[in-house]
């Protein structure tokens, strides 16, 4: 399964930690990581999913792929800015919400629109978004999710 992890691109270091932590519980589980690829949330969940093994993709919001950090496996340069948002919802299966701000808002929206499970961990209390405890219920969650 592929999951969308979204969060800020500028992050506390305990919010890496979560979202490392839920990099981790991906790799170790099989499951390929799809984030924006650059900085923050997204280099911290590529990291974790690297010390396992995992894939990762990053759709990044510029032209050059050489701008994506340096866990991304495969990078996608769309040069489309934050619009690139909706591209990286509709790679994954599910979604793991972290913290962030109107960027991660956006792609909550872009997971409601195009009928994504979402599971928020430390994230926005909104309509969709499932609020779990822990990255292996987040991960839990999106693998019940996909088997119904």
């Amino acid at each position: 399964m592929r999951v969308s992890v979204i969060g800020g691109g500028s992050i506390t270091d305990d919010e890496a930690a979560v979202a490392e932590a839920v990099g981790r519980e991906l790799g170790r589980r099989g499951h390929a990581v799809v984030c924006g690829g650059l900085g923050g949330t997204m280099e911290a969940v590529c990291r974790g999913a690297k010390t396992e093994g995992g894939e990762t993709i990053g759709i990044l919001p510029v032209e050059d792929r050489g701008a994506a950090n340096e866990y991304v496996d495969t990078a996608i340069a769309t040069g489309l800015g934050h619009a690139r948002n909706a591209l990286v919802v509709l790679n994954g299966d599910g979604v793991v919400a972290l913290s962030g701000s109107h960027g991660t808002l956006t792609e909550i929206g872009f997971a409601g629109i195009y009928d994504r499970p979402v599971v928020g961990l430390e994230s926005h209390d909104v309509p969709g978004v499932e609020p779990v405890e822990t990255p292996a219920e987040a991960v839990d969650r999106l693998e019940d999710a996909r088997d119904r």
